[in-house]
């Protein structure tokens, strides 16, 4: 068996301050584990975070710096879930009911003396670490399963594979109908802080709502799917950058007026929104389309979050209106309809006048048929002197 086919043994972390105790237990399971051997807590728990391939920690209890009664709390309350479920074994001088009752207490999965015999040793370390695989295995199926499924179990959105698998679907159509597709990449600001200082579990209400929102506010033809734990996709068939950009401000602003309380404790919430066009970015995949939208989302959170980055930079509501009120695509406009975006058009509806009038004049010059030319005329002159007053009642 070459060297790249050996399986690799299951790795045992050793915390003890005592050499001498640290080599015989590394005695004991000689060629059933892989060893990695820390002299004190502290030094414990940093070779906990950084190296992966530990799935089982035998302690010792007192120890400098750091006990392993505090090494054990440190791991059950980890925000890292390798960690937090890691089995833990302590390991005493003697027989002591009281530290074994308050192992036990913090979460420990076993506690052992050290004067155990080889056998015994090694059979609870087998029966721990297989343990620990099978709760991985369970994860890498429930993960398998997610990719499969157009719904993720956890968020009730469509997956990650499917926004790809339909996105492309939906890009093909654009394509043959020379239309665009938009994507958004909206990030919940400061989400390691959040989880910081409020706990995982108050962070995952907050992604929670989040998906709520977005699932309610976007529509039927738009497809939604969470890409990480802070952060969601949206693609938008038939919608402009312009048009994407007016919903992301909307969102943005309705996420800042959203204030959670926890435990007496008011949480403010910000998004920053990253956003790609196929047409004005020159894109010709979901992929590309979501890699650009995801580092404009850096770009913003770089300049401090709570922003809508596009192909130009920072979107505000002025710059909005002066994309809205350039002359429209009536091509573009029948799309969105078709698509059911009424209200997208509804919302350019002036700049469809403006762009049909000359159109209209001819229909009504040749065939006479009563179309209401000077209203139309009027409007038109009226909106063009009064864009100020009708900016501030629109609705961005």
């Amino acid at each position: 068996m070459s060297a790249e086919e050996t399986p690799q043994l299951p790795k045992v972390l050793i915390v003890d301050d005592s050499r001498m105790v640290r080599a015989s237990i590394i005695k004991h399971v000689r060629g059933r584990f892989a060893v990695r051997e820390e002299a004190d807590g502290e030094a414990g728990w940093q070779a906990l975070l950084v190296d992966p391939e530990i799935q089982v920690v035998l302690t010792d209890i007192g120890m400098p710096q750091l006990d392993g009664y505090g090494l054990l709390e440190r791991i059950r309350s980890s925000k890292l879930q390798r960690v937090h479920e890691m089995p833990v074994v302590i390991i005493s001088g003697d027989e002591d009911d009281d530290a074994r009752i308050k192992a036990m207490q913090l979460g420990a999965n076993d506690f052992i003396t050290k004067g155990i015999g080889s056998v015994e040793l090694v059979a609870r370390l087998d029966s721990l670490t297989h343990l620990a695989q099978t709760r991985r295995e369970l994860a890498e199926s429930r993960a398998a399963l997610a990719s499969q499924s157009p719904v993720d179990p956890s968020s009730g959105l469509l997956s990650e594979s499917y926004l790809n698998w339909h996105g492309e679907q939906e890009m093909a159509l654009a394509k043959r109908q020379r239309s665009e597709i938009s994507a958004m990449v909206i990030e919940i600001d400061h989400y390691e802080q959040l989880v910081e200082w409020h706990g995982a579990h108050v962070a995952q209400l907050i992604t929670r709502k989040l998906s709520k929102i977005l699932s309610t506010r976007v529509r039927k033809e738009d497809t939604v799917a969470q890409l990480a734990p802070s952060q969601f996709a949206v693609l938008t068939p038939s919608t402009d950058v312009a048009g994407c950009c007016a919903f992301a401000l909307r969102l943005q602003k309705a996420m800042e007026k959203l204030v959670m309380t926890y435990r007496e404790e008011r949480i403010r919430i910000s998004i920053t929104i990253g956003i790609s066009g196929s047409a004005v970015d020159g894109l010709h995949s979901v992929s590309e389309l979501i890699d650009v939208a995801v580092k404009r989302v850096r770009e913003g959170a770089a300049a401090g979050g709570n922003r809508v980055v596009a192909e130009r930079g920072e979107v505000d509501h002025s710059m909005v209106e002066r994309q809205l009120r350039q002359a429209v695509s009536i091509d573009h406009a029948l799309l969105q309809i078709r698509a059911g975006g009424e209200a997208e058009v509804a919302e350019r509806l002036p700049d469809v006048i403006t762009t049909l009038l000359p159109l209209l004049e001819l229909v009504e010059s040749r065939l006479h048929i009563g179309l209401p030319i000077m209203q139309l005329k009027k409007y038109d002159k009226e909106r063009g002197t009064g864009d100020d007053a009708e900016g501030s009642q629109t609705s961005i």
